[in-house]
């Protein structure tokens, strides 16, 4: 199982309670992390906003909150998508995807997210490249992953992640389960294999200019953005 097909199955069973445990798992900065991904759009109630991997809406709703702006989810599981329709309005429009093969022409979107995408693709470089092939010249790409703190927070978060997630996740039971135990080490997996300097080069490589990163919650999220070219 490639690790898109590995994505689809485990987050499968989450959707009707995943807003809640993210939050509560994140210790309630998971929809922090999101409000700051949509303050870095540029956008108003006349744009067209991509909202990639959008699970159950939350930034979704997030940028209808922020910004005004008509908004398309895309996402590869129909049961996240399924919770979504359930909060969102009829507006927002939902489509079944992948981010690799988006059914979209070029520059269709004034701008763009993506929310904890990156570690879940075979190949994050053509990624970022599809993603911005739907943007718009000008427009806004931004992205947010998780991300490992450093110096003695280090620690802190490696307890968390080996020792109290997988509790944490035993505890909620169901799904969470193995979400308790895969989170960490697809984290630091990702990490190792594409250190932060070299995803900001496949960010540029894909046409985006003067990608810059914020790390928040002392670096346990990373929101990262740019424009098109």
């Amino acid at each position: 199982m490639d690790r898109t097909e590995h994505a689809v199955a485990i987050f499968a069973p989450l959707g009707p309670t995943y807003v809640r445990y993210a939050s509560l798992l994140s210790f309630g900065q998971d929809p922090r992390w999101r409000r700051f991904l949509v303050s870095r759009l540029d956008t108003g109630p006349n744009d067209h906003v991509l909202d990639v991997a959008t699970g159950t809406g939350a930034v979704a709703a997030e940028i209808l909150r922020q910004r005004g702006s008509r908004v398309t989810g895309v996402d590869q599981s129909a049961a996240m998508l399924a919770t979504a329709r359930q909060h969102l309005p009829e507006t927002v429009e939902l489509r079944e995807a992948s981010a690799e093969r988006l059914p979209f022409p070029d520059a269709s979107f004034d701008a763009l997210t993506f929310t904890y995408l990156l570690r879940y693709v075979d190949d994050p470089a053509a990624t970022l490249g599809e993603l911005a092939r739907v943007v718009k010249p000008g427009g806004t790409i931004a992205g947010l992953e998780f991300g490992v703190p450093r110096g003695l927070w280090r620690l802190a978060w490696e307890l968390w992640v080996r020792i109290g997630l997988p509790a944490a996740g035993f505890a909620i039971g169901g799904g969470w389960r193995e979400v308790g135990t895969f989170l960490g080490p697809s984290i630091t997996r990702h990490y190792r294999e594409h250190p932060q300097p070299e995803l900001l080069g496949m960010w540029r490589a894909a046409g985006i200019d003067h990608p810059r990163v914020r790390r928040l919650s002392l670096g346990g999220g990373v929101v990262t953005w740019g424009r098109k070219a």
